[in-house]
């Protein structure tokens, strides 16, 4: 078979490790011809290919981004699947497997479930956000990454006696400031899911203070404090229309400092962690995604996506796992709150 790969949305760590898992296997096990689609859907609008041996996937699961390259272009521009119908026939392209998150899953599912394509799904985001499976690649690398640097900052709040803020990625949900944040032993976990008023968050920084901390307060860039607009953690709206996050941080360092009187700094850790290298668990995972998404083209499991189910490799339909959000749970946040002042 010609099977077709592409990375889109987001980049993150480990998409290399499902490019190389699901090349090497295709070619050795099944006698597979690989090409690569350039900077996602618009590579398959466009027909931007090229041919992706086991010699260009070599050494590449320890890399961070994708060598594909990414973009946010939507399936539906430029042509839209008649166009990709078109490039797919007029290159022999028998399948595509498409490396995505929610917005990249819910294109591929409609693209198989309503017009017919041959298309599964590899589920990726360092949000963790993803329905239908346990753990995506690329959130553990950013939950270490987040832990690293929580770690640095936390020597020099402790000279200067202050209190430091982090502000970190995960849009809607929490699962990265959760993470980070029980890591690195912060004061305060602030999540979307469990908003709490800057009275409380003032509670668990004194208390800290008390004790002769320097307190740290780890912020989910889609955290909005009670009482506050819930634009105040938005900084702006990107082109695809879609909410930029970025911001929180500012402010809840701001309030801190002028509700305690404790000298205060923010830091943003932005794309500090989609970046790097995957740590171990990332490019297992990303690697046995990759392999078992051949399997998913050779079974013709068109609008079916691999996953993750405690520490089996499954496969789920698409649509269920982009159905809805998978959001912190009340009983994380209940051992949380142990943990916090």
């Amino acid at each position: 078979m010609k099977i077709g790969i592409l990375t889109s949305g987001g980049d993150c760590p480990g998409l290399n490790a499902v490019i190389r898992g699901a090349v090497r296997k295709g070619v050795r096990l099944f006698g597979d011809e690989f090409v690569g689609i350039r900077d996602g859907w618009r590579g398959l609008l466009e027909g931007d290919l090229h041919p992706l041996t086991t010699h260009d996937v070599r050494g590449i699961s320890g890399r961070g981004g994708t060598i594909l390259g990414t973009s946010r272009t939507h399936p539906y521009s430029g042509g839209g699947p008649d166009a990709m119908r078109q490039v797919m026939k007029d290159n022999g392209i028998d399948g595509v497997i498409a490396i995505g998150g929610e917005g990249t899953l819910a294109g591929a599912a409609r693209l198989a479930d309503d017009e017919g394509l041959p298309v599964v799904g590899v589920p990726k985001t360092i949000d963790n956000d993803l329905g239908s499976t346990d753990y995506t690649f690329g959130f553990d690398t950013a939950a270490a990454i987040a832990t690293r640097s929580i770690d640095a900052l936390r020597t020099t709040a402790e000279s200067h006696h202050r209190c430091m803020v982090v502000e970190v990625m995960g849009r809607h949900v929490g699962w990265i400031a959760l993470h980070a944040g029980m890591a690195a032993g912060a004061q305060a976990i602030l999540l979307p899911e469990f908003p709490v008023t800057m009275e409380r968050v003032v509670e668990w920084v004194e208390s800290a203070r008390d004790r002769g901390r320097a307190p740290i307060v780890v912020v989910a860039e889609g955290f909005v404090p009670v009482g506050v607009d819930a634009e105040e953690g938005v900084a702006a709206i990107a082109a695809d229309g879609r909410p930029r996050f970025g911001g929180i941080g500012d402010y809840v360092a701001a309030e801190v400092e002028r509700m305690t009187g404790i000298e205060t700094r923010a830091t943003i850790l932005g794309h500090l962690q989609r970046g790097g290298v995957p740590t171990a668990y990332d490019r297992v995972l990303a690697t046995r995604l990759g392999l078992a998404a051949v399997d998913l083209i050779h079974d013709a499991s068109w609008g079916y996506m691999t996953s993750l189910s405690g520490t089996d490799i499954i496969r789920v339909p698409m649509a269920d796992a982009v159905e809805s959000l998978k959001a912190v749970p009340k009983e994380r946040w209940d051992e949380l709150e142990a943990l916090l002042g």
